[in-house]
């Protein structure tokens, strides 16, 4: 196999024979080893995630709301600062497929460390997940882009992305039906635990040889498929109907993928250090590179020595990000340093290469503020709509309604959501209440709490019995509406490529914060048609998270693939770091724009008040209709700029002769 010549537009890869997998399909089927790797990835982090803000405002932090907008943010935005470094380190040092399995096995240490209670324990898991996901999340997907660098894989890259991106939306689906799920109704450490499960499932099976793989991916896939379904079967038949649909998904993802891992999984000599050649096959002449176990990167010059100052490194910083996650204001410093250096070093490459990569290198820059706004807004979905899901959405299909009938009765019911807004022992019962009550009832290993009610006519109409949806559950929306048009958005793209329409990447992105103003809207417009209560339907809720879901599929796929294509070969995993650091600000900006939000606030400990519904849709409504208004004007100013970025892009230079 002779190594393969990848041009200025493509990442490093290696040649590697079509298999009949790939002349069915047409594409390379290590793709779905990494498919699923980063599925279960994902589900650990999204697992996390679907708990982290009720975690901490109702267990034993008892945290503000404003307090904990702010460790989310603080969190969050070093999330996604981290890969920059990741990436460098990675480029320069390690290789992308040693990076990916530090970062697994930080990221499983911290999942796992999350089920103590222990606040010290808590932020030592929280700075453990940034320093892992800074080492996987740049790796994997530069890896993806390997694996398509062979000239006849390279036309398939994009819809190499979108099925790679699918696995990631498979995973945060399947996160919040079961960490989410088991996390609020059995308690937050056995959530945390299965997040630990998943992490360790997506190392496993990119580390292993393929027939582990398969293994790996066949059993994790069904006993994920078989829990849904046992989930779902205690709960409301939305949930029910939610849970088969992913449960289903995930099965048609395993076949697919132990069909294509019959025919070979990741290549050996992808992702390998930079320094030095790979050793050659045995019995060769040479000219083939060696499909090295995980062992063989020792043999690289240098490597050991830099793997020691790597894990040196992140030993010295676990606890320094411990004590940033819970400084938001040091934190947002530190941030701002980092991307002036990063945006400093871009520049300094800039100068470095022809005209043609310094106007790419320049377009990723000014997209990459575009997506950070988009993602300010769209991760509100973890902190301020999470909230507001819990506290003004109505979530309940009630048994029945108290009537004139039940007026003078004492009634022990099950308390739930509908029972917010209504008066009960001298005070209006508010979400506080219900949570302790719920607590109470956990503590004492009851599956529902309950209290008994003296009937007046202020409850006529108030809701008694039925299932409640957990407000976590609501955050696999997103990526089962991912799962439901992920498809349809690449044979969409495909139809217009082929009549020669398809629009520009700049275009697709000013679709997407269009959609996203839009779905911001359908809050605001909901909110002005809540109840007498203060609670909004869920259709409304739904509605916007579709809107935010194809605005998301008209942008982040399709500019993790720019990265890919317009990067110089040689800064491919920098360059995606750098993206994924304008995400950094991205949500330490989400963080500023959840605490407007912000309805209550109580001393470390104590117990928190929460407002009645009604009192709490005001604020929600008016910081989600700032939001569409402020997506709209941020698509406005991106279609000015739109003539220009296409210039630049050189999409019909030809790569052999750049301009300059």
């Amino acid at each position: 196999m002779a190594s393969a010549q990848p041009d200025s537009d493509d990442t490093t890869g290696i040649e590697t024979p079509e298999t009949p997998f790939e002349k069915r399909v047409g594409h390379h089927p290590g793709l779905f080893a990494l498919f699923f790797a980063e599925m279960w990835e994902r589900f650990s982090y999204y697992g996390m995630r679907a708990l982290l803000v009720f975690y901490m405002t109702k267990d034993f932090l008892r945290y503000s709301d404003n307090k904990a907008y702010g460790v989310y943010g603080a969190y969050t935005a070093l999330v996604y600062m981290t890969p920059f470094l990741g990436g460098l380190i990675a480029d320069r040092y390690l290789g992308q497929r040693a990076a990916v399995v530090i970062g697994g096995t930080l990221m499983a240490l911290g999942h796992l460390t999350m089920t103590l209670r222990n606040s010290t324990a808590f932020f030592l898991a929280l700075a453990l997940l940034i320093l892992g996901n800074g080492f996987f999340k740049p790796n994997i997907g530069t890896i993806v882009g390997q694996l398509y660098s062979a000239e006849r894989l390279k036309a398939k890259r994009d819809g190499a992305f979108t099925i790679f991106y699918m696995g990631v939306n498979l995973g945060a689906a399947m996160a919040p039906l079961l960490c989410g799920y088991i996390g609020e109704t059995y308690g937050w450490h056995y959530g945390f635990g299965l997040a630990t499960l998943g992490m360790m499932i997506g190392l496993a099976i990119f580390v292993a040889p393929t027939r582990v793989t398969q293994a790996l991916v066949g059993a994790g896939a069904l006993g994920s498929a078989a829990a849904l379904l046992f989930a779902g079967l205690r709960q409301t038949r939305w949930v029910l109907g939610g849970n088969i649909f992913v449960a289903v998904a995930l099965v048609v993802a395993m076949t697919f993928a132990l069909r294509a891992l019959a025919n070979g999984g990741i290549p050996g000599g992808l992702g390998m250090p930079p320094d030095g050649q790979p050793g050659v096959q045995p019995g060769t002449d040479g000219a083939a590179p060696y499909r090295p176990a995980p062992k063989a990167m020792m043999a690289y010059p240098k490597f050991k020595q830099h793997l020691a100052a790597v894990l040196g490194g992140v030993a010295v910083l676990v606890p320094v990000f411990a004590w940033l996650v819970s400084h938001r204001a040091i934190a947002g410093y530190v941030l701002y340093t980092v991307g002036a250096v990063a945006l400093g070093y871009v520049i300094f490459e800039a100068v470095r290469v022809t005209r043609r990569e310094r106007e790419r290198l320049f377009v990723i820059l000014i997209m990459a503020f575009f997506s950070m706004l988009f993602w300010a807004f769209f991760e509100q979905a973890g902190s301020s709509i999470n909230n507001f899901t819990d506290r003004n959405v109505d979530r309940v299909a009630e048994a029945r309604v108290i009537t004139e009938a039940d007026v003078g009765r004492t009634l022990t019911i099950p308390l739930n959501q509908e029972q917010l807004g209504y008066p009960q022992g001298g005070r209006v019962f508010t979400l506080d209440q219900l949570d302790a009550a719920r607590a109470a009832a956990q503590a004492a290993h009851q599956t529902e709490a309950r209290a008994a009610w003296e009937i007046t006519r202020e409850h006529v109409g108030m809701g008694v019995g039925g299932s409640e949806v957990p407000a976590s559950v609501f955050q696999a929306t997103n990526p089962i509406y991912i799962l439901l048009f992920g498809l349809v958005f690449t044979a969409l793209w495909g139809a217009l490529a082929k009549r020669d329409r398809e629009p520009s990447t700049p275009t697709k992105f000013v679709m997407g914060l269009v959609q996203l103003g839009a779905g911001f809207g359908v809050l605001w417009y909901g909110a002005q048609h809540a109840d007498a209560r203060g609670m909004v339907g869920m259709t409304w809720l739904l509605l916007a998270y579709l809107l935010h879901t194809t605005g998301e599929l008209c942008l982040s796929p399709v500019g993790l693939s720019m990265v890919n294509k317009l990067s110089p070969k040689r800064m491919v995993a920098t360059m995606l770091g750098a993206w994924y650091l304008a995400t950094a600000f991205s949500q330490f900006l989400a963080g500023i724009i959840a605490q407007l939000t912000g309805v209550h606030e109580a001393p470390a400990g104590a117990a928190q008040t929460i407002p009645a519904p009604r009192e709490t849709l005001g604020v929600y409504a008016e910081v989600f209709g700032k939001i569409a208004v402020a997506s709209l004007v941020a698509a406005v100013l991106l279609v000015a700029l739109t003539p220009f970025l296409k210039r630049w892009m050189h999409q019909d230079d030809h790569p052999a002769h750049p301009a300059g």
